[in-house]
């Protein structure tokens, strides 16, 4: 197997191969490359001899050249056998590191149950900590076809009950989504930005639910222009949609992104009013029922409601940690536990590889 860089003529249909393919992720998109590019990664355009296509990010060391290589959720799976998306990982990895790249990473979304994990250790690769919060997922299957009812009715009791009462309760659910077969038919149950709107004031009021919750739950959160400059370019590609909750008052009290990619819709980030949870408490649940009458509406094969594991816990949660509670709450939707191969690295040139990580860390060095 060989890779070379895409041609302009191939980075046209990108996405097509990498969003949209079966296994496919925004990761790996167009416009995920332009936006890491501008935060100082070096994106690389693999295509190999049969068309397909790989996204590699590069970050220089500093002071002592080479660079370490991220594959962000690469190599998709395509629908093929393990076994050539392995040899597909094992192929770009010679090639990256003929021309310099001393270390690289790859958490492909590949289920542990295939054996592809054994597959790429074979070839040199190494179990690593996650780039992304968890290794692990919860999805709800779909089955096209199938009317939305039948989803409605496997939402436990709970949820179903606080799902009616929000839409008693006269919330409404804004859907902004630059997919512009959507714009034209909305759906019941969703409503249209106002004509003018602003996406990026939409993805700041998120960031602003996003910084609440972060203060209450004590985790790190990135840069606000990062997350409003990514949101709303995979907005603009058609690969984030993005779900408001508002109350009959005009006034926001939730919301959510999820990614489009292949043939599924992931959770990504969501954020609500703690101070309203007892006048609305069914804002989280009446977001993600949306996002699954989107999903069933669009003929998706899943519904991605992301993972529960984290650092020093890669599992499923037991009685009394911290993450029961979201377990429960996904669990809640008729989602089941998917076991994922996790983040994986090969090293080159171990020598460079350290030196490059130590003067990265050295405050102002190369500038």
């Amino acid at each position: 197997m060989r890779f070379v860089e895409a041609t302009i003529e191939q980075l046209s249909d990108w996405d097509l191969h990498t969003v949209d393919a079966p296994g496919g992720n925004v990761y790996q998109s167009r416009a995920w490359a332009e936006q890491r590019s501008r935060l100082g990664w070096r994106p690389r355009f693999l295509v190999a001899d049969d068309g397909y296509r790989l996204l590699s990010l590069e970050r220089p060391w500093r002071l002592v050249g080479g660079s370490g290589a991220y594959l962000s959720k690469g190599p998709i799976s395509a629908g093929e056998p393990v076994a050539r998306t392995a040899e597909r990982l094992g192929a770009a990895a010679d090639w990256l590191f003929s021309r310099g790249v001393d270390v690289l990473a790859s958490d492909s979304e590949i289920p542990a149950e295939t054996g592809y994990g054994r597959l790429i250790e074979a070839l040199g690769f190494r179990p690593i900590e996650e780039v992304q919060p968890s290794r692990h997922r919860l999805a709800l299957a779909l089955h096209p076809g199938e009317p939305e009812s039948t989803y409605f009715a496997g939402l436990a009791t709970t949820t179903r009950q606080l799902v009616r009462q929000g839409e008693k309760a006269g919330l409404r659910v804004v859907r902004w989504d630059g997919r512009s077969e959507m714009d034209r038919v909305v759906g019941e149950g969703f409503e249209t930005p106002a004509p003018g709107a602003s996406p990026a004031q939409a993805f700041e009021r998120l960031f602003d639910l996003l910084e609440a919750t972060a203060a209450r739950r004590h985790f790190g959160l990135g840069s606000r222009a990062a997350f409003v400059d990514w949101s709303t370019a995979g907005l603009a590609a058609g690969h984030v949609v993005l779900l408001e909750v508002w109350t009959p008052d005009d006034e926001l009290i939730g919301a959510a992104t999820f990614y489009r990619h292949g043939g599924r819709l992931t959770y990504s980030h969501s954020g609500d009013r703690a101070d309203l949870r007892r006048a609305y408490p069914g804002v989280p649940r009446l977001l993600l029922w949306r996002a699954i009458q989107l999903a069933v509406r669009e003929a998706m094969v899943e519904v991605d409601l992301a993972g529960v594991d984290v650092r020093g816990a890669r599992r499923v949660p037991i009685d009394g940690e911290e993450m029961i509670g979201l377990y429960n709450f996904k669990r809640s939707f008729g989602a089941t536990w998917i076991e994922l191969t996790g983040n994986h690295e090969r090293v080159a040139r171990a020598w460079r590889y350290g030196l490059g990580r130590v003067t990265g860390r050295i405050p102002g060095a190369g500038r």
